[in-house]
């Protein structure tokens, strides 16, 4: 896994478990990787995939079951949608709003590019 610098590791690590979750392939209610097995396949330190687990638990998007390990909530995709669509109706979209005003895009361009781009 490839790390940036503009966001905590076990944040970017948190993302990556929800794309798994969002595209079906860690599905409601199935087993995650142990956080030894975990931080062995992406080269981090245990402790760093611990504190993603405990983010990702915080946020109710697995959960534990004693001596069985993490497991991903029935609602899981429900939250991660939720999360990021506010975080990206808080944060950066304000950001991408702003610039478009600053280049001058009108918001009829701005719905033609979108419309290309969901037909694609």
């Amino acid at each position: 896994m490839n790390f940036k610098d503009n966001k905590a590791i076990y944040l970017q690590i948190a993302d990556r478990i929800g794309d798994l979750i969002l595209s079906g392939a860690f599905p409601p209610e199935s087993k995650v990787p142990s956080v030894r097995e975990l931080a062995a396949e992406i080269e981090v330190n245990a402790n760093t995939v611990a504190r993603t687990y405990e983010y990702l638990q915080q946020s109710g998007v697995i959960y534990t079951k004693r001596g069985l390990g993490y497991f991903v909530s029935p609602d899981a995709k429900e939250k991660i949608i939720a999360t990021r669509r506010e975080q990206l109706m808080k944060g950066e979209m304000d950001y991408f709003l702003g610039q478009l005003k600053a280049v001058g895009i009108t918001p009829n361009e701005l719905q033609e590019m979108y419309q290309d781009y969901l037909s694609k």
